[in-house]
């Protein structure tokens, strides 16, 4: 039996990144509920600390996430899949605050797909695979496969994905915007700390605010989120990091940055 404190490993760096890895490789890191759970427990204990700045997920050198745990959805009929318990961790990792950077080695299926879709940037290496294969079992997405990714890859690219079930590769994940750089096989984790530590290093306050009014573009029409977008831009004027970023820059110095 897999030892459940095992399934992710966590790594609190010294630099204001936390570092979460897939650690499952005999189910090639299937996003069972119980590692589901684990992702948002991590996450949501990190929340309010203002030493982990950003956070980096990632998998194996051979894959990503495979998906949701087989085992699991044989198990449920219409009634378990209504009352399942995973929409509410989904919606605890979507709702984390502070940048999230993914780690793409080999495949990247299904639920594994998601969890990419709940990072703000992702670097994949030259051989990654990403699909949505869930026809393929008779059933569709059920935790943004058909919702967020239309948005991000566009209508028809989508359909595709999720009708067909056939994988597309790491140069059209970049072209259609689902991952930000692609790199040298086994390098994509090295350049999301990079990305990461960039990140960290950045005022925090104002991150989390654009990370939230980048993805208001989900959810608002264009004119409640240009309301949104200059209300948040004007709170930060009162911020110290305001402050001492304008400091800094006339001083001709690094800022030094309070989170407040």
């Amino acid at each position: 039996m897999t030892d459940q404190t095992n399934l992710l490993l966590v790594d609190r760096g010294t630099d204001g990144v936390l570092t979460l890895t897939l650690n499952n490789p005999e189910k090639r890191n299937a996003l069972a509920t119980p590692v589901l759970g684990l992702i948002a427990d991590a996450l949501d204990a990190v929340r309010d600390d203002d030493a982990v700045r950003s956070v980096v997920i990632t998998g194996s050198t051979k894959v990503f996430a495979a998906g949701a745990d087989i085992n699991e959805l044989a198990q449920k009929d219409t009634a378990g899949a209504l009352a399942d318990v995973r929409p509410r961790i989904w919606a605890r990792i979507r709702a984390f605050p502070k940048p999230i950077v993914a780690a793409v080695e080999g495949w990247c299926l299904g639920a594994g797909n998601e969890l990419l879709m709940c990072c703000d940037l992702a670097v994949a290496g030259v051989s990654a695979r990403f699909g949505q294969p869930e026809s393929n079992l008779g059933i569709i997405p059920g935790a943004g496969g058909t919702a967020t990714l239309p948005r991000i890859v566009g209508r028809m690219q989508a359909m595709s994905m999720v009708l067909l079930g056939k994988p597309i590769d790491a140069a059209t994940a970049l072209r259609l915007g689902l991952v930000l750089e692609v790199v040298v096989d086994g390098s994509a984790l090295a350049r999301a700390s990079e990305l990461a530590r960039e990140i960290a290093a950045r005022a925090p306050v104002a991150v989390r605010q654009a990370k939230a009014m980048v993805n208001a573009a989900f959810d608002l029409p264009h004119t409640a989120h240009l309301a949104a977008e200059r209300q948040a831009f004007s709170a930060l004027f009162g911020t110290e990091d305001k402050r001492e970023g304008l400091a800094a820059f006339f001083g001709k110095r690094d800022p030094q940055w309070k989170g407040a």
